[in-house]
């Protein structure tokens, strides 16, 4: 058996990482370090995905800083990587930001309010999470219409209550901290509406929204298929449409068996393509509609394309590799965000599983079950209250899946920690804004999205060396 440090060990190991990098360093961010372009990283994460949609992705890019953000994950792993880091490992949201934090019906049918996205969910140093939550709370707030300095007490809170909890989980029983629930949520005004909105969203107001009557002659009934809405949700057929329907056999084995054999109940009906979010445009994402018993029994199954976590470039220097074995070499991208998940939430939507079809992975869930996340117009009147929610909430993920000794002994009683990063907050904000404006200009100098560009490029060169090779 492996020989678990008491806990005193574990409290003085997190105070002896402040060695390895001091809490004051965190507000670091020199721009001048980088040596990758943000254009280029964005556009070699294109590859692979959907031709189609990559202008879709740059285009809601190109709506505003918050939106460059979301769909920048590759950018600022890489700019993260650029300064050191506390090999304190827990497992990683990976795309921390406040409208990746919403409602979702648990397996008791409650409403949960947790993180709810786990895309670019890994196993690394606790304060890449941070930072960028406290980051996107100074973006988020600055698009809501808040005051710049309000902003940044913003990140102030979030981070001070990420402190706070971190040395209270710290001496809780373990099991305690693991079922640790934030009880004040519907009084906070941001997150109460959340939890009205996802009341709403029901599975059948769910058919109602994506799917249609349609009147199959042969069988003299009425049957409901999805409605055709491009290109956010666009019908598929024929050979496709029995590889998704295909696929859903090997996910079945990837639940627990008590939920594979409600699933087995449920038979497919529909199947759709649909455009979500901003960082997975471009990805392959189906919806699957199913009935259980009848018509009013409808279940929408999704399954959502993974690949590598943008954050898996930069882990295998962090503290030597140690601890991330489960992340090199081949490994199920749809269950590294399952696995994931499943460590941080303390509850998980009960569909939650993996496939592949066609050599691709994926990840697979419930579509629209309950869930509903923050309108950044909500913010503008309650930035700081739901900052704190921010701050708790992403403590309690990474208490379950990491050290909160270590953590607490890293982290102390002063504010230090919490001032680094929200100057770091700040800059980070400011140098998103720029790379945003670059982008923009970008697009309008060529009238094309920078992947197009990298793409023609590397054509044309790919082309100049045939013609070397023939000559």
């Amino acid at each position: 058996m492996t020989k678990t440090l008491g806990v005193k060990e574990r409290f003085v190991l997190g105070q002896e990482r402040r060695k390895q990098i001091r809490r004051t360093v965190h507000a670091e961010w020199k721009a001048g370090e980088r040596r990758e372009d943000p254009l280029k990283l964005m556009a070699a994460s294109m590859r692979g995905r959907v031709p189609a949609l990559v202008t879709l992705k740059y285009e809601r890019m190109a709506l505003s800083p918050f939106g460059y953000f979301r769909g920048a994950v590759p950018v600022m792993a890489y700019d993260l990587s650029l300064v050191g880091n506390t090999g304190i490992l827990s497992q990683l949201c990976g795309d921390a930001h406040v409208r990746n934090l919403g409602a979702y019906a648990g397996p008791d049918g409650r409403l949960v309010f947790d993180i709810n996205d786990f895309d670019e969910t890994i196993v690394g140093p606790f304060e890449w999470d941070v930072k960028r939550m406290a980051t996107s709370l100074i973006l988020a707030g600055r698009e809501a219409g808040v005051k710049s300095a309000h902003c940044n007490d913003a990140a102030a809170v979030f981070l001070e209550r990420y402190r706070y909890c971190i040395t209270a989980f710290a001496r809780m029983p373990l099991l305690e901290m693991a079922r640790y629930q934030v009880h004040r949520l519907k009084n906070v005004s941001p997150v109460e509406g959340i939890l009205r909105m996802a009341e709403r969203a029901t599975p059948m107001h769910t058919l109602s929204e994506l799917t249609e009557v349609e009147k199959a002659a042969h069988q003299q009934q009425e049957g409901r298929i999805f409605k055709t809405m491009p290109p956010v949700l666009t019908r598929v057929k024929g050979q496709e449409a029995e590889r998704v329907v295909a696929s859903l056999e090997l996910y079945a084995e990837s639940l627990l068996r008590e939920r594979r054999h409600l699933f087995s109940q449920y038979r497919p009906v529909d199947v759709a393509f649909k455009v979500v979010g901003t960082g997975s445009v471009g990805l392959r994402d189906y919806c699957v509609y199913m009935e259980g018993n009848g018509v009013k029994d409808p279940l929408f199954i999704q399954i959502k394309e993974e690949v590598a976590s943008a954050y898996a470039p930069y882990i295998g220097h962090v503290n030597g590799g140690k601890g991330l074995s489960n992340h090199r070499g081949k490994y199920h991208q749809g269950r590294r965000a399952v696995e994931g998940e499943r460590a941080m939430q303390m509850q998980s939507d009960p569909f939650l599983g993996w496939t592949t079809i066609d050599g691709r992975e994926y990840m697979v869930r419930q579509l629209n079950d309950h869930k509903a996340s923050i309108q950044l117009t909500d913010l503008k009147a309650g930035l700081l209250e739901y900052a704190s929610v921010c701050g708790e909430l992403l403590a309690r993920g990474h208490g379950r899946s990491g050290d909160c000794l270590m953590l607490g002994g890293y982290l102390g009683k002063s504010a230090r920690f919490d001032e680094a990063v929200v100057k770091f907050a700040e800059a980070y904000a400011n140098q998103t804004e720029k790379d945003w404006h670059e982008l923009v200009q970008s697009m309008k100098k060529t009238g094309k999205h920078p992947a197009k560009k990298s793409e023609t490029k590397t054509t044309k060169k790919k082309a100049a060396s045939r013609r070397a090779t023939h000559q």
